[in-house]
């Protein structure tokens, strides 16, 4: 589960990034417009297609983010989810089998 948490707060940094970049990408147009290096309706078309070009690959960025993190922590040895269920299965029919053998000798005595 902290994995998990992990990367949902590294997905919610990465949204505040693409966020900022926004608001900066508009400052600085704003003040291309101010000093007569770009006209408004061109600073304005600029900034809205940046800023649909950068969600739209923040899609991207996430999935290849997702897929480094499980990559690395694949090669760091840290077992998936699925993995540990199957771990856990076995380990209460192991305990189960353990209690019916100590109930077994228990009878015998």
């Amino acid at each position: 589960m902290e994995n998990q948490n992990l990367i949902q707060q590294l997905l919610i940094l990465g949204l505040g990034t693409t966020s900022m970049v926004a608001d900066r990408l508009r400052e600085a147009s704003d003040r291309l417009v101010e000093n007569g290096e770009l006209d408004p309706e061109g600073a304005k078309t600029f900034v809205n297609e940046t800023i649909e070009n950068l969600k739209a690959e923040q899609g991207n960025w996430e999935q290849q983010f997702e897929r480094q993190i499980r990559n690395t922590l694949q090669d760091l040895g840290v077992p998936r989810q699925a993995e540990m269920d199957e771990l856990r299965g076995r380990i209460d029919r192991l305990e189960r089998q353990v209690r019916e053998l100590e109930n077994k000798l228990w009878e015998r005595r």
